[in-house]
Parts: C-alpha cells; sequence; structure tokens
C-alpha cells in the first residue's frame, strides 16, 4: 500500500472558503513573526483577486491554487493571463503571482508546475513574474534588503523565495530600483539653481492637486499615464476603469502637496503622485482588519516620516528635458516642509537612465532592488 504521508496536493480556489485561506495564508504562517512585513488590509488583498470587481480582469484571465501537505496550508500561487499585455508587445507571456510558499522546494515546484499547466493550455510560451496580478500593480521579487522594512504598495518577501524561483528554472528578465532619500542630503544650492533654469528654460510651472476638483485633477492623470510610458519595458496601458480605482483606492491617503502637475502654456505635461507610507502604522496592525487598520492609521499618524514616489511621468516629447527632474525635487522639497524625513522612489527600471540618474541627483541610494524573473514553458 502507497504511503500518503508527505503528499502534496495542489487544488484551485472555488469557494469564499478557499479564497479566505489563500488570502489569509502570508498573514499566519509566512510573515507571522517578521517584523519588517507590514500587514495589508484584507480588504485591499481581497480586491487583488477578485475576478468580478477588480476591472484588469476585464481583460485578463487567472486563476489561483493552494498548495496542501497533510493537510496542512504550505504555499499559493496565481497563474494569470493578461490579454493586453500580449496584445500591446505582441508576446505570448503568461505571468505567476501572489506566490507565497513554506521553504520546501518540493512545494514550491509543484506550485510553478500547476501554473505552468494553465498557461500551456492557453498556449503561452512563457512564464513571467511575480506580478500580483501586472507590471500596474505590486511587481517584481525583493532580491536584497531583506532587514528593510516594506514600503507601501512594494512587494515583500523572505530571502529563500530566490532560491525556490531560481532552482525551478526561473532567469532574470530585468531589475527594478528603489532609491531612498534622505531630508539632509536631498537640498543643495546647485539644484535650487539647475531647478529655477529648468523652469525658465522650458517655460514650466509647477503646482500641486487640487483636492476640491479631484475628478478633474484625475482626468489630468489620464491624459498623462499612459503616454509617458508607451515605451517602456513591459509597460501596460491602463484602463480607464482601472485608473479611477486605483484613484478610489489612494483619495483617502493622498496629500494634495505631494501630488505635483508640471504645465507649460497651460497644459500638462507632466505629474508625480507620492504617498505617505501607510506600512509604518499599518505593521501594528497584525489582523489586516479595516477598522483596527483605520485606527492605527490615526494614532500612529505621527510616525509615518516617509514618502514614496509612487507614481512619475512625462510627456515623451519632454523627457529629455529635465522636467522629470523637476518633479522629484519639487516633490522632494514639499515632503520636507511637511516634516517627512525620508522618501523612496521606486520602481524605476534598470535600464531607464534618465530616472536613475535623477534619483542619484537628489543623493540617492540605491538600497532595494526587486527581480522580474521569467523562463520558456
Amino acid at each position: 500500500m502507497v504511503s500518503k504521508m508527505n503528499e502534496i496536493i495542489i487544488r484551485p480556489v472555488v469557494s469564499k472558503k478557499d479564497e479566505k485561506i489563500f488570502l489569509l495564508f502570508p498573514y499566519k504562517v509566512i510573515y507571522k513573526d517578521d517584523k519588517n512585513w507590514a500587514t495589508p488590509l484584507y480588504q485591499d488583498r481581497k480586491k487583488l483577486i477578485d475576478k468580478n470587481k477588480n476591472p484588469f480582469y476585464k481583460h485578463a484571465d487567472a486563476e489561483f491554487y493552494i498548495a496542501e501537505k497533510n493537510g496542512v496550508i504550505v504555499g499559493r500561487i496565481g497563474a494569470i493571463v493578461n490579454f493586453n499585455h500580449n496584445k500591446e508587445h505582441n508576446d505570448k507571456i503568461g505571468f505567476f503571482g501572489f506566490f507565497e510558499c513554506i521553504n520546501d522546494q518540493q512545494v514550491a515546484n509543484k506550485l510553478f508546475d500547476k501554473a505552468k499547466e494553465f498557461l500551456l493550455a492557453r498556449g503561452l510560451t512563457q512564464m513571467r513574474g511575480p506580478a500580483n496580478p501586472s507590471v500596474n500593480d505590486e511587481y517584481g521579487l525583493l532580491i536584497n534588503a531583506f532587514d528593510k522594512p516594506a514600503v507601501v504598495m512594494m512587494t515583500y518577501n523572505p530571502d529563500y523565495y530566490l532560491s525556490l524561483i531560481e532552482n525551478y528554472g526561473f532567469k532574470k528578465e530585468k531589475d527594478l530600483f528603489a532609491y531612498l532619500i534622505k531630508k539632509e542630503t536631498v537640498f543643495t544650492e546647485k539644484f535650487l539653481r539647475v531647478s529655477k533654469l529648468l523652469k525658465k528654460r522650458n517655460s514650466v510651472s509647477i503646482r500641486t492637486m487640487e483636492m476640491k476638483n479631484f475628478n478633474n485633477e484625475v482626468e489630468e492623470i489620464k491624459k498623462i499615464y499612459n503616454i509617458a510610458w508607451a515605451k517602456n519595458w513591459g509597460a501596460i496601458p491602463m484602463t480607464e476603469d482601472e485608473i479611477n480605482l486605483m484613484a478610489k483606492d489612494l483619495k483617502p491617503i493622498v496629500v494634495p502637496e505631494l501630488v505635483l502637475f508640471a504645465e507649460r502654456n497651460g497644459k500638462t505635461i507632466g505629474f508625480s503622485l507620492s504617498i505617505p507610507d501607510v506600512n509604518i502604522a499599518l505593521k501594528f496592525n497584525k489582523s489586516g482588519n479595516l477598522l483596527t487598520g483605520l485606527y492605527h492609521l490615526l494614532t500612529k499618524k505621527k510616525k509615518i516620516d516617509l514618502v514614496r514616489v509612487v507614481v512619475l511621468g512625462v510627456l515623451p516629447e519632454y523627457q529629455t528635458s529635465g522636467v522629470a527632474a523637476l518633479l522629484f525635487y519639487e516633490s522632494a522639497q514639499n515632503a520636507m516642509k511637511l516634516g517627512y524625513n525620508f522618501g523612496e522612489a521606486s520602481w524605476i527600471l534598470e535600464d531607464n537612465l534618465m530616472m536613475n540618474r535623477a534619483a542619484e541627483a537628489l543623493k540617492g541610494e540605491r538600497y532595494k532592488t526587486y527581480r522580474i524573473y521569467q523562463m520558456d514553458i
């Protein structure tokens, strides 16, 4: 009689109970004792995999899986087909995402096998990831700086995930950088002079967001967002519904002085969005519950001393004009005036020379690297 001991079973998420198991696995197992993991709000995690309510799935397909070993949940993964990606880049690439796993290569292999099986059945020839669920969401695997806290809307993972992924056969496809900017080093007289010169040379003015006209401001962002990143590696245009959802989700934590618009002759030519690192408060909310999360955001507000530059984009015809650097600099100045001591510019493609140079010009320290992996299937 064949023993069932140590049998690994991979099963799809098919019920509300399965969904809860899938979502809570990181909370209860992988990160329960990790002081650098910031507990995300459960409702936000749920939204990422909701195929009925998340507009991403209007142009994508996905299946989510749970791994069990001897009746114990030991891992999870998502297999994702982003039809807009393959249309935009003329690819046959599928994605894996939401990967969480105990330190067991057999379990990881079974999860990747299941994702590969799903993608192969749909005619895809390569698998890329992690994407949770796309380039416009949480993207990449942290490969260093595991002793540094997770920053808002950036991924975080144990160090052994590198081995689990690379031992399966994945290879590096692209690295993404995060820069740490410090209050005491960001300001220089030279940069002040350069910023004034850039404004004058390009006839550019910088203004902050008007919250009373929030919907109109979002419309201005829509005009820039997809055009600015059209030629970037792996970039996928966000649909109107996706941008509207992002705006709705971010509105409660938006600080108007940290959302900047670059204008020339009354026309918006670029914008930047920075948000306070709410993870600093949410790390105290171990349950991921919304109400207790709001309580910690209110009571720990003064502890938040870092802002993250989430998005910074300039129309193509102005991308060599220095306007991006100007937005970087003005964002840093406004953050300092509001009392923030640190900023993170993330993420920036390793081969995006202009954006890397802009971050370095602000004395940014490249302190974290995230990796996108890929393999033929």
